[in-house]
């Protein structure tokens, strides 16, 4: 290519990311706008960005601050639900993908094999036979039920087993030498190493289990016990929809994945741009 072209090409790219972008935000964007309308005028008007100003108001999260006692219950569960996913999802899910790596054994191949397949099936096909055996389990209705299949991530296994590959190997046989367990080694020298790996997945895992909607909605019985997604669906019925509790509430339910991205920002990419390029 030669070199005058270089900055036309710059500037179409530039141009296209931009409207891209722009694309992506927009729906976000009109759900910002519409939180600060009150319910009447999105009843009359409905979610546009043509709205008068003079109608902008704060009372959808007073609302939410003052008297939605029952969102914050669903956001605490929500917020408990992941946290514990992401943990032990990411420590389960590590150790498999990791002596998927670096360990010679018989039916290694075998049981990478399954765990590719699993990953190609829709969870709307296990979602049946997962349902029965939380009812032999006798776990329906319990936080268990909606943990226990996110436990073991094919996608967490699949994503570290490729990262722990570019890890130094040199570095077990010194520890080996030095009379490291094997334990020891992947606490103490390999985790360090899939530092960024962790964050990259933890960000994915986080995300996945704070918007997941259907495994929660079958398993789930009690209001009290709902998470956010489901809580917040139960506000449009066809008797009467809480526009005042809906809409700033899921401007609210957006603020954590928000902020854990911007502090795992980096982490983030540098996880899924590791390996990409072999030294």
């Amino acid at each position: 290519m030669k070199q005058e072209n270089k900055p036309l090409l710059v500037w179409f790219l530039t141009v296209g990311f931009v409207l891209i972008a722009f694309v992506a935000v927009f729906p976000l964007l009109n759900l910002i706008l519409a939180s600060f309308r009150p319910a009447t005028d999105l009843m009359r008007n409905g979610i546009s960005l043509i709205f008068d100003p003079n109608t902008l108001t704060l009372d959808n999260f007073v609302y939410i601050f003052t008297e939605a006692g029952q969102y914050w219950k669903w956001f605490g569960n929500s917020v408990w639900i992941t946290v514990v996913i992401v943990v032990l999802s990411l420590f389960f899910s590590s150790m498999v993908g990791y002596a998927l790596a670096v360990y010679d054994f018989k039916g290694r191949n075998f049981f990478f094999l399954l765990v590719l397949i699993i990953l190609m099936i829709p969870f709307e096909i296990l979602m049946l036979p997962l349902f029965q055996l939380m009812i032999k389990l006798q776990l329906v209705n319990t936080y268990t039920a909606v943990i226990l299949p996110a436990v073991v991530a094919p996608i967490a296994v699949f994503f570290f087993r490729q990262y722990a590959l570019g890890l130094p190997k040199e570095l077990m046989d010194a520890a080996r030498i030095d009379g490291c367990t094997e334990y020891g080694i992947f606490f103490k020298i390999m985790l360090p190493l899939m530092g960024p790996s962790l964050a990259a997945m933890a960000i994915l895992q986080g995300l996945g289990s704070w918007n997941n909607f259907l495994w929660p909605l079958v398993v789930l019985r009690s209001s009290d016990m709902f998470t956010l997604p489901i809580g917040l669906a139960t506000l449009l019925t066809p008797y009467g929809n809480n526009y005042n509790m809906l809409l700033s509430g899921s401007v609210m339910t957006i603020v954590p994945i928000v902020i854990l991205f911007i502090f795992f920002q980096r982490y983030f990419v540098a996880g899924l741009t590791v390996g990409g390029v072999k030294g």
